[in-house]
């Protein structure tokens, strides 16, 4: 049996939903204590800093277990790739893959702007950003030295 897909309708006037997705990258609390203005002059705010990428476009649900086998394959392929011995979906039985398909939604949404946000300090002042790059880059944590890595890239 095929499977249907359908657009996710909006209750006021049954146009398609719209969506967004987004996918953060690394991201990490700033300390006011990493700005030379914080001794200057004391006015200044913790903040985050952040990688981002916002998705828009409309939604919809689909069934079709070829696709739903397409999109989990891929997705496992995907995730698997660091593994010693990679699992694949067709390491199982196919009856069994088939009552796992049936029990899945489908979610496509078709990309109409895709918006890349970064907010790496570049609205302070070069001493406050020298402090920050500085405490992110001595940080234990990974998303943090990721951040000062794409900082030092922008210098």
């Amino acid at each position: 049996m095929k499977g249907t897909s359908r657009a996710i309708r909006s209750p006021a006037g049954g146009r398609p939903t719209r969506a967004l997705a987004i996918f953060s990258g690394a991201d990490a609390y700033v300390t006011p204590s990493l700005y030379l203005s914080k001794r200057e002059h004391g006015k200044v705010v913790p903040t985050w800093n952040y990688i981002a990428i916002h998705v828009t476009g409309v939604v919809e649900t689909f069934n079709d277990a070829d696709a739903l086998r397409q999109q989990v394959s891929r997705i496992t392929d995907l995730m698997e790739q660091p593994a010693t011995a990679p699992w694949a979906v067709s390491d199982a039985p196919e009856d069994y893959i088939s009552k796992m398909l049936n029990a899945i939604t489908g979610v496509r949404l078709t990309i109409d702007a895709i918006e890349g946000v970064r907010k790496l300090s570049q609205n302070r002042p070069e001493g406050d950003r020298a402090g920050v790059l500085n405490g992110l880059t001595r940080s234990s944590d990974p998303s943090a030295r990721q951040l000062a890595a794409e900082m030092t890239k922008e210098a």
